[in-house]
């Protein structure tokens, strides 16, 4: 059995799209770090701390945890306080090149073997119209979502191009997530 330790419709739908059988099962866990962690550290001990928790209430199945932060200038943007915060990441991001980094964990419920691995992917991005960026910071797309833009959403239309994983910017490094199980566990999605 598969179980997705995440709450986000986003990784919930990446996963229903490859077909996979899975039950979403959620724990409230720390989210603070050293905040001399480098991105990676930061997205990887995340996702292992939620795959680890709900594991920890299971006798079996593998258990799917991530994490995911946009880094700009080697700074972590999480995810906006409110709208205004929303447009300040916004602008920060306008007219450059930032970092999406996801950590996966998977965790197996019954052995206790984990597997904690990132995926990194660059991202240019640019609001060719300065009203456009404060109209989809006022709106409700921003509020949920790592630097205030959804890749998949109304946000797609800053983004000039990117480098990496597609997915990883969604918030499910799905290559990634695909390898480890398949390797690591044997298990086929």
């Amino acid at each position: 059995m598969l179980i997705l330790a995440s709450a986000s419709p986003r990784r919930q739908e990446l996963l229903r799209q490859l077909g996979a059988d899975f039950v979403v099962k959620t724990a409230r866990v720390s989210e603070d770090f050293p905040a001399d962690w480098p991105p990676a550290r930061v997205v990887e001990m995340l996702a292992l701390r939620k795959a680890a928790a709900v594991a920890g209430e299971l006798t079996a199945g593998l258990v799917v945890g991530a994490d995911t932060v946009v880094v700009l200038d080697g700074c972590i943007m999480g995810k906006p306080a409110d709208n205004r915060d929303a447009l300040r990441m916004l602008r920060l991001l306008d007219g450059r090149t930032h970092s999406v980094f996801t950590g996966l964990a998977v965790v197996d419920a019954a052995g206790g073997k984990q597997v904690v691995a990132h995926e990194e992917t660059r991202v240019f991005f640019s609001a060719p119209d300065k009203r456009q960026l404060a109209d989809y910071a006022a709106s409700t797309e921003v509020l949920d979502k790592a630097g205030a833009y959804a890749v998949q959403g109304r946000g797609a239309r800053f983004v000039q191009r990117i480098e990496g994983c597609y997915f990883n910017v969604v918030g499910l490094p799905l290559a990634l997530l695909n390898q480890i199980l398949c390797q690591e566990f044997s298990f086929i999605l």
